[in-house]
């Protein structure tokens, strides 16, 4: 079957920002004005659990009001297919915003006109510059109190440091918000209300003064914006051209204003080649922009290939090449999301080139192992229509691919070849999971295996010391929300607590003692007497058994007895059960009998005499100490001080890197749990930590009760 649309008429685009700037809303409006809607669902009207908006269809996400995952849908607008990944804003879920980047072709990044550069904006900003990701920007909520579209604008190109080039200016703001000024087409549009259906009037730009909205307008900002419609114009003509030596040539030495068809040439020319970013504005929620949006997705985002294929690697991560994206090739695509359901499971994937049809047989290149395409379907949001084949460019699902994970490589078998993988944060925080009933544990971990199958930032682990299953994301929020999905989509369920602290114990100081095991209880007894000297080692030195017996005293037969007693007692100590470390044993006397001693009888009469002697040394609990490291504006480094210095931690050095402060210090781990909360309050999202293990160390006397206590709960 022949190519029903040609290359040039695909968008795939992501719309991301910062935890309620208003994607998902856009996304909906997205959705009504290319009639693939004919109802509007508003995010604050899912709490009650009852209705959904079309991309946030799961139960945790309408009880929160926020995006957890990333859905896609697919629309049209004049003749254009657009395919639309609504992406979570809330810096857990990252990884979403991640894996959909890799794949799509520009993304439009949507602004709280209130709140303008929000730390998440940041971070995915970050995100688009490493995948080369063209964007476009929109300053939404313009109707709301506070908006302030100078601020945003300033935000992207200071904090952001992108070439914001201003393609509409709002008119008004708050209440008195009413239309968009389009300075590349010269036209104003004034709203004659805000329902769905509303119309628009179209006004030349230089008669927008005289309107008799735009006199009623009460602030100096609004009015000031106004006044300097013709000068923004201008500004956003000359960044234009730029762009295009003919275009700027032809402005410079006629003096003429280019076409708008020139004007949007270079603007696009300028995007997609990542130096400039075209800022448009409106309100969703409102209604008011969401269409001109659609025009300008269609104006200056690439379609597939435009800015590029994508990098083919070796084994080792080096780029052999680039595979452009085009039919007349071997299929060659990446998967880049997994959803498992009741149903099974779907793979998200991007075609790069070739055609792939159900029924195929592809190589998974990472894995190495071959999959058939049994079924291949169109998604929207939750909802799936199956297709017969899927070409270059396209977004698609298969459906029951058995081998394949996030980030890796399908094509055809008989031309293998990588494709450059997607790069996933490490996580930062853990928790245990144990199920309610021991009747799931087994349910449990297969539930467990498919949500980190279909996640890669979690990480499963089994703490060999409290024999604990471990569970490691991205935040508690994540963590818990996964641990809820098991429950609603997997009918697993499970209780999560934290993980516990391996602390270990230690001699206090030398001890010498002596141990008699006597047992006579008719026919042969048991008898044996050691004579030990523990002392406390260096940390890191072990358990050093020393064997220092002159004479006979103890039998070389019996001696190994003594050293394993001492290697398995030393397993579990007084205080509080945790592994003894770091210590000496000298074996230095003894006694025995020539029919009552045994190998067992010394074994006992050695576990016993370290039991005896640990207690009489007043041993010491260690607890672990981890190297940590935050990075964070400047501005927020005293709280972050003071809160290491609370938390019994202690500086080492602090600094400045480049523009961001950074400060390093050691920190008990007992004390870190929930760091990441206070992390992200303290510094408004924008400061990072990472930490590691470093050493053990004593803690004190007076705290000793409290932690076991706290350990115990």
């Amino acid at each position: 079957m022949a190519r029903q649309k040609e290359l040039k008429l695909y968008r795939n685009i992501g719309i991301i920002a910062h935890i309620d700037a208003g994607k998902t809303t856009t996304t909906e409006r997205i959705l009504y004005y290319t009639g693939k809607k004919h109802q509007i669902v508003d995010v604050h009207d899912t709490k009650d659990g009852k209705g959904s908006t079309t991309t946030d269809y799961m139960e945790q996400e309408r009880k929160r009001g926020i995006t957890i995952q990333s859905a896609a849908v697919s629309a049209e607008w004049k003749g254009h297919q657009i395919n639309v990944i609504d992406t979570p804003g809330h810096v857990d879920f990252t990884i979403e915003v991640n894996r959909s980047l890799r794949v799509l072709d520009g993304a439009v990044v949507v602004f709280d006109g209130v709140a303008g550069v929000e730390p998440q904006t940041e971070t995915n900003w970050r995100l688009a510059d490493q995948y080369n990701v063209p964007r476009m920007c929109y300053i939404n909520k313009m109707d709301r109190i506070g908006a302030n579209f100078k601020n945003a604008v300033d935000g992207i190109r200071n904090r952001l440091g992108a070439n914001a080039v201003i393609c509409e200016v709002p008119l008004g703001s708050h209440d008195d918000f009413i239309g968009i000024a389009d300075l590349i087409a010269n036209v104003g549009y004034v709203w004659l209300g805000d329902d769905k259906d509303s119309k628009w009037e179209t006004i030349p730009l230089d008669q927008i003064a005289a309107h008799p909205k735009v006199q009623k307008f009460t602030t100096t900002a609004d009015k000031e914006w106004v006044a300097n419609l013709a000068a923004l114009r201008e500004a956003s003509i000359e960044a234009a051209v730029e762009m295009d030596d003919e275009a700027m040539e032809a402005y410079l030495s006629t003096g003429e204003t280019p076409s708008l068809e020139t004007l949007k040439t270079c603007i696009r020319k300028g995007c997609v080649a990542g130096k400039l970013v075209p800022v448009f504005c409106g309100s969703s929620y409102r209604n008011k922009g969401v269409q001109h949006l659609l025009d300008g997705v269609i104006d200056y985002m690439p379609y597939p290939g435009e800015n590029g294929g994508i990098s083919m690697v070796d084994e080792d991560g080096n780029i052999v090449g680039v595979q452009e994206v085009t039919d007349d090739a071997p299929a060659r695509a990446l998967a880049f999301k997994v959803i498992n359901d009741q149903f099974g499971t779907l793979t998200f994937t991007r075609i790069y080139s070739g055609v792939i049809k159900k029924g195929d047989t592809l190589l998974n290149v990472t894995r190495d192992k071959k999959e058939r395409i049994g079924r291949i379907v169109e998604v929207q949001a939750n909802a799936t229509k199956e297709i017969d084949e899927v070409r270059a460019g396209d977004i698609c699902a298969f459906v029951s691919l058995k081998e394949t994970e996030t980030g890796d490589t399908l094509t055809d078998p008989g031309s293998p070849v990588l494709l450059e993988r997607m790069r996933f944060p490490d996580p930062v925080i853990s928790v245990s999971v144990e199920p309610k009933s021991r009747n799931d544990v087994d349910k449990m971990s297969t539930a467990l295996y498919k949500m980190v199958k279909a996640d890669p930032s979690l990480k499963l682990e089994v703490d060999k010391e409290t024999g604990q299953t471990v569970l490691k994301g991205m935040g508690e929020l994540h963590l818990e929300i996964t641990i809820d999905r098991m429950r609603t989509e997997l009918g697993v369920e499970a209780n999560m607590g934290k993980p516990k602290v391996s602390f270990r114990e230690a001699f206090g100081g030398r001890v010498e003692h002596t141990y008699t095991h006597k047992k006579q209880s008719g026919g042969s007894g048991q008898f044996a007497e050691v004579k030990m000297i523990f002392e406390p080692g260096e940390p890191g030195s072990g358990v050093v058994f020393a064997d220092e017996i002159v004479g006979g005293r103890v039998p070389r037969e019996y001696i190994p007895a003594v050293e394993h007693a001492i290697e398995v007692e030393s397993r579990e100590g007084q205080i509080a059960g945790y592994e003894v470390v770091d210590f000496k044993a000298r074996l230095v006397d003894g006694k025995f009998h020539d029919v009552d001693s045994s190998a067992l009888a010394f074994e006992i009469a050695g576990r016993a005499c370290f039991r005896e002697a640990q207690k009489m040394s007043r041993p010491k609990l260690l607890e672990p100490v981890m190297s940590l490291e935050v990075v964070t504006e400047a501005d927020y480094l005293g709280d972050v001080i003071g809160d290491i210095n609370r938390r019994r931690g202690s500086i080492a050095e602090q600094g400045q890197r480049g523009p961001q402060a950074f400060v390093k210090g050691f920190v008990p781990l007992a004390e870190m749990f929930g760091y990441i909360n206070f992390l992200r309050s303290a510094t408004s999202g924008r400061g990072t930590f990472s930490m590691t293990f470093d050493h053990y160390e004593e803690v004190p006397s007076h705290l000793v009760d409290k932690l076991m206590e706290k350990e115990a709960k």
